[in-house]
């Protein structure tokens, strides 16, 4: 025996309403809104001390692009990339001493990096410009002999006490960046006959760039600024430059905020490079790389006009 069971319920019963929209209100945030307006007037402040103070801005324009301030962005710039070309090549070269288990060149790599990192960069530039009060010649036996006066010169005073102490640090980050490469990948290169250089510079190095990458743009940027100290070797640069228009044009103040912003733009333009060049190294690491500044300028446009548009909510 079977019975019919009606499952559509009885006839006379209500259809079922459609379930309501959800509407979700944004939660206010009133101390984001004060912190924001302290931090405008603090700037309004700020803009208004500067606009009451006895500062000539029309002799910024006027020299931005003078000859001379450009010559020193150039000398500026060659300087940098100099300095930084002899402290990578030389770093790498100190990091691999330093992780090599002959505890000679090991304990020769610790004592440069300790002498370098110990002593300021400052001293260093004076110390190699003033070696000419210890030595008359520099005699390299058959190389090349001279005296020291003519061979050391304000450009290699620069390049010397830049670069040799840039080597101290990039050794140590070269030296993590290697370090941080997996054991496992040059036991498996040697397990294929691979020698140690090769496996240095076929398996780790490429791997060790993604880590060792950040550091050494945070490095190059802070070299360009640290250029400025070269003016104590009396090496042209943009600093000098513009301390030496300063005071024929009687605007000494004006033409070190010319220098400010004549940094600000090459740092910037580091800054971009060093971007890219990490979203570069990040691919095969990250699912997803990160965004371009164009990429999130366009994301904050469309999640402004979305709220704009109606506010937020689901269906």
């Amino acid at each position: 025996m079977t019975v019919e069971i009606d499952k559509a319920g009885p006839k006379d019963a209500p259809p079922p309403r459609a379930p309501e929209t959800i509407k979700a209100i944004p939660v206010r945030h009133y101390g984001r809104w004060v912190a924001a307006v302290v931090v405008i007037a603090l700037l309004a402040s700020l803009v208004y001390a500067f606009s009451q103070g006895k500062v000539n801005w029309g002799a910024i324009p006027d020299y931005f692009f003078n000859d001379e301030i450009l010559k020193g962005v150039g000398k500026t710039v060659w300087i940098t990339i100099a300095s930084m070309a002899l402290g990578v090549v030389l770093g790498i070269v100190l990091a691999v001493m330093r992780l090599s288990k002959n505890p000679v060149t090991a304990a020769i790599a610790w004592g440069y990096i300790w002498f370098f990192r110990g002593t300021p960069v400052y001293v260093q530039l004076l110390l190699w410009f003033n070696l000419g009060l210890i030595f008359d010649y520099i005699n390299l036996g058959p190389i090349y002999q001279d005296e020291w006066s003519d061979f050391m010169t304000p450009f290699l005073a620069a390049l010397l006490g830049l670069g040799l102490n840039e080597a101290a640090y990039m050794a140590e980050i070269c030296r993590a960046g290697i370090q941080a490469v997996d054991e496992g990948q040059t036991e498996a290169a040697h397990a294929l006959g691979m020698s140690h250089a090769k496996t240095l510079r076929r398996v780790v190095l490429p791997q060790a760039m993604r880590v060792i990458v950040p550091p050494t743009g945070n490095e190059f940027i802070n070299m360009l600024k640290t250029t400025s100290l070269v003016i104590a070797v009396q090496y042209w640069d943009l600093l000098q430059a513009a301390q030496e228009i300063g005071q024929n044009s009687g605007a000494p103040a004006e033409m070190l905020f010319l220098a400010a912003a004549w940094y600000l733009i090459l740092t910037s333009v580091l800054s971009v490079g060093q971007f890219y060049l990490e979203r570069y190294y990040a691919r095969g690491s990250s699912r997803s790389l990160p965004k371009t500044p164009f990429q999130r300028i366009r994301a904050n446009l469309f999640s402004f006009s979305n709220r704009s548009a109606g506010g937020v909510g689901t269906s």
